[in-house]
């Protein structure tokens, strides 16, 4: 599961738990003018065939954690309950998308909806 916090004119996502060695990454900070848009996301893809993975874990259907290689960029993974999934897009960043469980999925997605505007 991923904490969000917006400082200044940052987005600061972290990486909580046993997910810092699944996903070989403990934090990110993302300049507020970088994401292009954030929105839940119940059912991600996380199939077999979804990406191949470069750095995290993978178990098909249960558990991403990492950076994945998926439609021509990097994203990067945390998701163990698709249910509590939201993806933010980004722009001139090294990741297209953050593909992440939160525990509060809309108040998330209200927290970065409402920074970025």
């Amino acid at each position: 599961m991923v904490e969000i916090k917006v400082v200044g004119d940052k987005a600061v996502f972290e990486v909580e738990g046993w997910d810092k060695l699944w996903s070989l990454r403990s934090r990110l900070e993302i300049p507020l003018k970088h994401i292009r848009g954030v929105h839940a996301d119940p059912k991600p893809a996380m199939g077999w065939f979804d990406g191949i993975k470069l750095g995290g874990t993978a178990i098909p259907h249960i558990f991403r954690a990492g950076t994945f290689y998926q439609q021509g960029d990097f994203v990067f993974w945390d998701v163990r309950n698709p249910d509590k999934t939201i993806v933010i897009e980004l722009e001139h960043e090294h990741f297209a998308k953050l593909i992440i469980e939160v525990d509060e999925p809309q108040a998330a997605v209200g927290l970065l909806k409402n920074a970025i505007s």
